[in-house]
């Protein structure tokens, strides 16, 4: 159970962003702050910014910092599988790891029939579809269900404000975004990876039903991981205990991560063109400890919110100034 009353101290620490203008190459995704510095490094703030739809819903207090700690956990426990980008953890809300040249594909692998964005095979599959992504699912699939084996669905990687588009291997070929050798081991280190979390997940009770992968290439030409791994936001996480009855009686899976928001959210508009209506706090709060309870379910570990002061912004801008030239 999460202790709720010792987090309330602390309900006010929400990063909304990291700018520091003394620091080089900034570069604003939809939750992380980057700097590029001239020695090679990039230093990556996570903030509390809850993105989907492509685009920015909320914020969400601890979000960042619940990120930043499971993506540390995972990537110790998979660097054996796929060497990463981490060079050190100077706070709970930065890392710093080295810069590299990011593939243009991003990599989903899926295990389960699920998802809510127009790039979802559950989507997909419920319009009618059956071959998507270069593969082929057979008929009479139910919401959620575990697919036979699991599968990579690549798509484009989409400027801001555009939509990710699905690939097949054959596009990624013939469009020279990958070349084949490439796409072979992308595409073996992405099942290892998936494998080993669907493993670390069984042994905490957890599902974990599909995810994404952001790959690399360093100065050296070595295939790296980036960004984040096997957090509530990359990846979906269903409790293992009430999947069979819930899938039983057509229900949506208990989850860890930011569904409950998304389909709020898509319950009350078109998420991609309308304007988001205002998400009830309550609700936000709600996400805020299901975050905290996933780090806890998923690293087994007691998660220790930012103390009341300083103010976050102050303590990460502090942070970052050790990277002043």
């Amino acid at each position: 159970m999460i202790d709720e009353a010792r987090l309330l101290a602390s309900r006010h620490q929400v990063l909304r962003e990291a700018i520091d203008p003394r620091l080089p190459g900034l570069y604003r995704g939809k939750v992380r702050d980057n700097y590029d510095l001239p020695d090679g490094r990039r230093v990556l703030v996570t903030s509390d910014r809850l993105s989907a739809f492509d685009r920015v819903l909320c914020h969400v207090p601890f979000k960042g910092q619940v990120l930043n700690g499971i993506a540390r956990w995972a990537f110790e426990r998979t660097a054996d599988l796929c060497p990463n980008h981490v060079l050190d953890y100077p706070d709970p809300n930065i890392v710093v790891g080295r810069r590299l040249s990011i593939l243009p594909v991003e990599i989903v692998v899926r295990g389960y029939l699920a998802g809510t964005t127009s790039t979802s095979i559950l989507t997909m599959y419920r319009a009618g579809r059956r071959e998507m992504y270069g593969q082929t699912l057979p008929d009479g699939l139910v919401d959620n269900q575990a697919l036979a084996t699991p599968i990579i669905t690549p798509t484009s990687k989409a400027a801001d404000g555009a939509h990710d588009e699905p690939l097949t291997a054959a596009e990624i070929l013939e469009r020279g975004l990958l070349s084949e050798a490439l796409w072979q081991e992308v595409s073996a280190k992405a099942l290892a990876l998936f494998a080993r979390g669907q493993q670390l997940a069984a042994e905490r009770g957890l599902i974990l039903a599909d995810t994404k992968y952001e790959f690399g290439l360093d100065a050296e030409g070595t295939l790296r991981l980036a960004d984040e791994i096997h957090t509530p936001d990359s990846s979906r996480y269903w409790r293992a205990d009430t999947y069979p009855e819930r899938l039983a009686a057509g229900q949506r899976p208990h989850s860890f991560d930011k569904d409950v928001i998304r389909e709020w959210v898509a319950a009350r508009c078109d998420p991609y063109r309308d304007t988001i209506p205002e998400i009830p706090e309550g609700l936000i709060w709600k996400t805020a400890l299901t975050y905290v309870e996933a780090y806890e379910r998923i690293t087994g570990r007691r998660f220790e919110p930012p103390a009341p002061t300083p103010s976050i912004d102050e303590r990460v801008l502090a942070a970052l100034a050790a990277f002043h030239q």
